[in-house]
């Protein structure tokens, strides 16, 4: 059953290591709670207290508009195949774009994906695991790459255009702080 840790051991980093999808979630004080779906090869374990992943373009900026404002963050992984499992990790996190230092210091650790618009930076504060018995058992057939084939049909500045209209301002009307210069926190 579940238990609470308060840093990852090497058997839950293989387990993430393994994954091939999980959830973020973040809220603002006054907002919208936001859960998104995150694939491809975007998240990285640092260390046993800490994760990287790589934000890509998409219809909204929820994650980034959130952190400013409250750095909570949960991501949550599933076992869809083999031994049931849920893990989540909670703590708090930090946003760079592409033109902090931060982020020509990291990129480097993900594979070049054209859309690329935030790093998010969690420091963990609490491991949970759970029996995860009544996640489904489902067979993972690819990831998808309509995302990629997108952003690269866009280019650069395309991307960049597709930011102004969707990506500056979330759901409730927050700033999300996409073409400012300082880290979000």
């Amino acid at each position: 059953m579940g238990k609470q840790l308060s840093a990852l051991n090497q058997r839950l980093i293989h387990f993430i290591n393994e994954q091939k999808l999980f959830f973020v979630a973040t809220t603002s004080s006054n907002g919208s709670i936001n859960l998104s779906p995150k694939g491809l090869d975007s998240f990285k374990v640092m260390d046993d207290n800490r994760v990287l992943w790589l934000n890509l373009t998409g219809s909204g900026n929820e994650t980034a508009a959130h952190l400013i404002e409250d750095s909570r963050m949960t991501i949550m992984f599933c076992a869809f195949e083999g031994p049931p499992l849920i893990l989540r990790l909670y703590g708090t996190a930090v946003t760079y774009h592409p033109r902090h230092d931060f982020w020509k210091d990291h990129i480097s650790l993900f594979p070049k994906i054209e859309g690329s618009r935030q790093l998010v930076d969690m420091k963990i504060d609490l491991v949970q695991t759970s029996c995860g018995m009544g996640v489904p058992l489902m067979d993972f057939k690819s990831q998808r790459h309509g995302l990629i084939d997108w952003a690269e049909d866009k280019g650069e500045e395309g991307i960049k255009e597709y930011w102004e209209k969707k990506n500056t301002i979330s759901l409730d009307g927050n700033p999300t702080n996409i073409f400012k210069n300082k880290p979000q926190h």
